[in-house]
């Protein structure tokens, strides 16, 4: 009597599993079960039922890895599902349009294009009407780590192709990085993603490196890789492991280094020297003997040498700059003010968020060294240039 009440609840405990696998939502369409029933558990149980739901990264990040995934490998047919999903996550419709955008320059612009027409499908099936920029501010980066990038590229590249070069520093990092439609952050994700997945891991250092400035965190950039590898396969992901480990080694090393209290560091005259980045001045500048405090100090620093009429752009300084002037003659103007002659000696301070210029007189050139705190991590934020018109002003100025 035993055995038969054991069995009938052996039995009724193993319907109640199998109706309970029956009510689980499948992903997997039934022509994976049919066809590849171990795919149609892997993708059920594993992709969708583990790693989509494991905490690393949020949903809407799953979804951001998966179409960029997908998008730089030519999966086509895929992508008008992960849209849909990636919109279901959060992802704003402007966000997809940029991440396609991106996706141009590193995986070139037949996959995006290809993306663009399932896109527009899922667009048109929810209503969505024609995506504008979001109209925002420009983003801006580090002007000290911009420069030394750019330093790499001109001395890497440009000896071999000039024109490429040029197009890296003015198009891609100059103007697409720039675009506020994606955050920083979510730039260097999708770039991540592409480079694991179209199997080019010498370039990840870099970009993760980035994205950890921006702040990815670590377990997250591991788990971009881990989530990459089954929508692009085990040998990419496992291939940009160790480029991963490399910088979570560098970065460690570089958190835990002891520096004594009484520890100085001496930036020598001329080191680094550069020409300065050409969307923020006009006219030839040098900038050297870039300097940085370390946490908690948040002040930062350049020596910039201006040509003669040489001048920056409008920008402002979330917690205000200082001008010390070396040697020349120089100008300085803030917004609805009169332009100010500067010589050697004079210091000039410029509060927080006042938009100004500053440069050489149009008859002599002029250096100065700038200080500039950063308020989360950024340091200035860059705008127009300063037209010839709004030069003469000072030149007029000069003269009297």
């Amino acid at each position: 009597m035993n055995k038969i009440t054991a069995t009938v609840a052996a039995s009724a405990l193993a319907m109640t599993g199998a109706e309970a696998e029956e009510r689980r939502p499948r992903v997997a369409p039934p022509a994976v079960y049919e066809t590849a029933p171990g795919l149609g558990h892997f993708t059920d149980d594993v992709l969708f039922g583990e790693v989509w739901e494991r905490g690393e990264l949020s949903p809407r990040d799953r979804s951001l890895v998966t179409v960029a995934t997908l998008v730089s490998t030519g999966k086509t047919a895929q992508v008008g599902n992960h849209v849909r999903r990636a919109l279901d996550n959060g992802l704003k419709p402007e966000e997809v349009g940029e991440l396609v955008t991106h996706l141009a320059f590193y995986s070139g612009w037949p996959n995006a294009m290809s993306a663009v027409t399932e896109i527009k499908k899922v667009f048109e099936e929810r209503g969505i009407v024609v995506v504008a920029s979001v109209g925002e501010d420009r983003i801006q980066f580090e002007a000290a780590a911009e420069t030394a990038r750019a330093s790499t590229v001109n001395a890497n590249v440009a000896p071999t192709a000039p024109a490429l070069a040029e197009l890296t520093n003015r198009v891609l990092f100059g103007d697409l990085w720039q675009r506020p439609d994606l955050s920083a952050r979510d730039r260097s994700v999708v770039t991540i993603a592409a480079l694991v997945a179209i199997g080019q891991p010498e370039q990840l250092p870099f970009h993760a490196n980035r994205a950890m400035d921006y702040g990815l965190k670590e377990q997250e950039a591991s788990e971009v890789v881990t989530h990459v590898a089954f929508y692009a396969g085990w040998p990419r992901a496992m291939s940009a492991v160790p480029a991963l480990q490399e910088v979570f080694e560098m970065r460690a090393a570089a958190a835990s280094a002891p520096v004594a209290p009484e520890e100085i560091r001496v930036t020598r005259s001329g080191e680094g020297r550069a020409a300065a980045p050409a969307q923020y001045f006009t006219g030839k500048v040098e900038t050297s003997g870039f300097y940085r405090g370390d946490a908690p100090a948040r002040i930062g620093g350049a020596t910039v040498s201006f040509k003669a009429g040489a001048r920056t752009a409008w920008h402002t300084h979330p917690l205000g700059q200082t001008l010390f002037i070396v040697s020349g003659r120089g100008l300085v103007q803030t917004e609805g003010r009169p332009v100010e002659m500067v010589a050697p000696g004079d210091v000039v301070w410029i509060p927080p968020h006042v938009r100004h210029w500053h440069g050489a007189s149009p008859n002599e050139a002029m250096t100065h060294f700038a200080v500039a705190e950063a308020l989360d991590g950024k340091n200035v934020t860059w705008m127009e240039k300063v037209t010839d018109e709004e030069y003469a002003a000072g030149q007029a100025t000069e003269r009297l």
